[in-house]
This record gives structure tokens, sequence and C-alpha cells, in this order.
């Protein structure tokens, strides 16, 4: 149950200052990034990146240094071992089945190895509330910015290549680069988003909001603003619940994504009349090109 002392729930806000910040510019950044995970099908591959992001903050916390750039590290490793050698749906999907356990099991052994507070290794794996200090938050907004920024610049041939990687080839996208250029900022944004969900729940904010905001829309300017929208209410509202409890703050932002993402399927269901559907591309597409 949920219980909240509104005399020093101001006192409360002040303390997760960071994190709110930080929650707010992830959730616009995740749910923007989240469509092109959801065009390129790579939801397998943000769990895999957050594999190894997790194994790379935990011997950064071993190693007693900066827990955020041991997560980068871990995250832009198994974003080009993916980039490079995953071109191909299976050959993507085996790499990342490969990678998993692997990053999970050296996370799991620095974890164990590591002499300090249980809560610092409980936190990589399900997030904390007040874990972003003021250099992380700035090293958060740097990166945040970096992948925006790229973003916008590749939007239009990453669209067209994920919608339509065949007939963007013949026109002369160059799909691999775009596919390296786009794992790397996807481990950038992973890496981040770790510090605040955890590992384990990355997928809330990178894959959920965007998956949401295609049941309900096609429009390609529509669907990246509900997904952002989505994603910052979940991360934001996510740590203003956690504030009146005493469970970590990635239970409530999942069940809040989690949320968003039945009413939309329900609001799909009701205005096609329970017609099922994939979900839908061609407008996406004709942007993209």
């Amino acid at each position: 149950m949920i219980t909240v002392d509104w005399a020093t729930y101001a006192q409360l806000l002040g303390l997760v200052q960071n994190s709110i910040i930080a929650a707010a510019v992830l959730g616009v950044v995740g749910g923007l990034i989240g469509v092109f995970v959801m065009q390129r099908d790579m939801a397998f591959a943000v769990h895999g990146i957050s594999e190894l992001s997790f194994a790379g903050a935990a011997a950064a916390l071993l190693l007693g240094v900066n827990v955020v750039a041991g997560s980068i590290v871990g995250s832009l490793i198994a974003a080009a071992i993916i980039g490079v050698l995953g071109a191909r749906a299976r050959e993507r999907n085996s790499i990342i089945g490969v990678l998993m356990p692997f990053g999970l099991g050296l996370g799991i052994l620095f974890l164990a190895l590591y002499p300090g507070r249980s809560g610092n290794k409980f936190g990589l794996l399900t997030g904390q509330i007040i874990s972003v200090d003021l250099p992380q938050l700035r090293l958060l907004l740097a990166l945040s910015v970096v992948v925006l920024v790229a973003l916008v610049i590749i939007w239009r041939p990453l669209a067209f290549d994920s919608l339509d990687p065949e007939v963007a080839s013949a026109r002369g996208v160059p799909g691999r680069t775009l596919s390296i250029v786009f794992m790397v900022l996807l481990g950038l944004t992973v890496a981040v988003s770790v510090q605040v969900i955890g590992a384990l729940l990355v997928l809330a904010l990178l894959v959920t909001p965007a998956a949401a905001a295609l049941r309900v829309s096609a429009s390609p300017v529509l669907v990246p603003l509900l997904s952002m929208v989505f994603g910052l209410v979940s991360a934001v509202g996510g740590i203003l619940l956690a504030l009146g409890g005493s469970l970590p703050i990635s239970p409530y932002i999942t069940t809040i994504s989690f949320a968003i993402y039945l009413v939309c399927r329900l609001l799909e269901r009701r205005l096609k009349g329970g017609a099922s559907r994939r979900p839908r591309t061609p407008a996406l597409a004709e942007v993209a090109r």
C-alpha cells in the first residue's frame, strides 16, 4: 500500500530533483528512439545491450570508477558486436542470445566480488530513485543531446531503411552504416537508462511507449510525439509515485508504461471494431521517402 506524508513530500521532491530531470529526458529520448527499435524489430537487441551495459556498470562499481562510464563501455561493445555481425534478423537474434547470458554472468560475478553496500548492487538491476548525482546528470544530458541530434540528422534515411530496406538500398541508402550508427545511439540510450530504471527493466522506456503509440496511430509525426509523451509520463510518473512507498522505482515505471499500452490496445480495438492488424507503417514509409 502506498502511503504519502504530504508534509514531507516537497522535501522528498527536492532530494530526487536530479532523478526527475533524468527520467524526463530519458522518457523523451527513449520514446523517440523506441520508434525505430519497433520498426527495425530490435526489441530483443535492447535487452541484449542492457545485459552488457549492466556488466560494464558492475565492473566499474567493483573498480571504483564512474559507473555511467562503465555502463556506456559495456553498451557500446554490445552495440558494435550486434551492429557489425547481426545484419540479418536471424543472425542478430543468435548473437544477442549468446551475449545476454554472458553479460549477465559477468555482471553477477562483478557484483559478487564487490564489497560495498548491497543497495548499489540491487540498483544496477532495478534502478534507484536517488542514484543520479549532478555529474551523472550532466553526462546523461550531454549523451541525450548527442543521441537526439544524431537522430534528427539521420531521421529520413534511417526511417526509409527501417521500413523498406530493399528499396532503400536500391536507392543508395547506406543501410549497413546506418545500422551501425543506430546501434551506437541505442547503446548510449540504454547505458544512461540503466542508471534510472535498471538493466532488467529498460524495455519499459525503450520499447513499450513506442509499441503503444503504434497501436493508435500511423502518422509519421504523431507516432514519435505520442511515444515521447508516453515515455515521459511513465518515467516521471514512476518517480513521483515511488516517493510514496518503499518499493524501487522500476515497478512503478513499468506498471505505468504497461497500463498505457493496455489502454492503447483497447482504444485500437474500439476504433477498429476489434479487427486484428499489424502496427501500421505505410504512412511512416511515405515520409521516409
